[in-house]
C-alpha cells in the first residue's frame, strides 16, 4: 500500500518541467492554428457575404488541429503524472499540467464548433 496522503507541491524542479510542457504545448497549438488560418485565409475565392475561411477543408483544419495537439499533449501529461506516481514522485503537479490543457482542448473545441456549423 503507498502512502498518497501526502501530496508535496514543493518541488520547484518539477514544477518548472511542467510549466515549460504545459507552455511547449499551447505554444504548437498556437503555431497551428495561426498556421490554419493564415493557409485558409490564402483562398480569396470566398463570396463578399460570407466568412473570410469559407472552405470546408480550411475550417475543418482550423477547428481540429490545434484541439488534437492540446488532447494529446494533455494525454502525454497524463502519461506522465502515472509514471512520476510510480516512481514515487511529486505527480499532482503533472495532474494539474494535464488538467490545464484538457480544459484548453475543450474550450477550443467547443468554439471551433462553431465554424463547423456555418
Amino acid at each position: 500500500m503507498s502512502d498518497d496522503i501526502e501530496k508535496r507541491w514543493n518541488d520547484p524542479p518539477t514544477i518548472r518541467r511542467a510549466t515549460r510542457y504545459t507552455c511547449a504545448v499551447i505554444a504548437v497549438a498556437l503555431v497551428a492554428m495561426a498556421l490554419a488560418f493564415a493557409w485558409g485565409a490564402t483562398n480569396h475565392d470566398c463570396p463578399v457575404d460570407q466568412a473570410r475561411i469559407c472552405s470546408t477543408t480550411d475550417r475543418w483544419v482550423l477547428a481540429v488541429a490545434p484541439a488534437a495537439i492540446l488532447l494529446l499533449g494533455g494525454l502525454g501529461a497524463f502519461v506522465r503524472t502515472y509514471r512520476v506516481w510510480r516512481s514515487g514522485g511529486t505527480w499532482p503537479i503533472w495532474q494539474g499540467a494535464g488538467w490545464v490543457l484538457m480544459v484548453l482542448m475543450l474550450v477550443y473545441a467547443s468554439m471551433g464548433a462553431g465554424l463547423l456549423v456555418e
